[in-house]
């Protein structure tokens, strides 16, 4: 069965056109990291899809995907547990919310604390 398209994104960026004197021009994507104070970091709990079991969530990262995954690495690293760099979220399993958010603002993060 076919995927179904819900955005032009689904094509997987190509560009049709049926214009013969069409040239496309290919815009570089720079996902520059931004320097720890200029990010807007948010620390979630959550249960949801994972048995009951309680996951920290990192959110609002604005960098390369090889600077989060580090950033994740160090995380659990730091709270001895495991978990997950994905769609760009840092999960951290356990409930780590306020230990992660100490280091975080060690690093000179702004860490918004969301959710109960």
């Amino acid at each position: 069965m076919a995927k179904k398209l819900t955005s032009l994104n689904d094509l997987g960026g190509f560009v049709f056109s049926t214009n013969k004197d069409f040239e496309f021009e290919a815009v570089e994507t720079s996902n520059k990291t931004l320097d720890p104070k200029q990010q807007r970091l948010e620390a979630h709990l959550d249960k949801k899809n994972r048995g009951g079991k309680v996951a920290t969530v990192i959110t609002g990262f604005q960098g390369s995907d090889d600077d989060l995954k580090t950033l994740g690495k160090m995380l659990k690293t730091k709270c001895g547990v495991g978990g997950a760099v994905k769609d760009g979220e840092i999960i951290i399993q356990g409930n780590f919310r306020d230990k992660i958010m100490e280091i975080l603002k060690g690093k000179g993060y702004f860490v918004k604390r969301v959710g109960g």
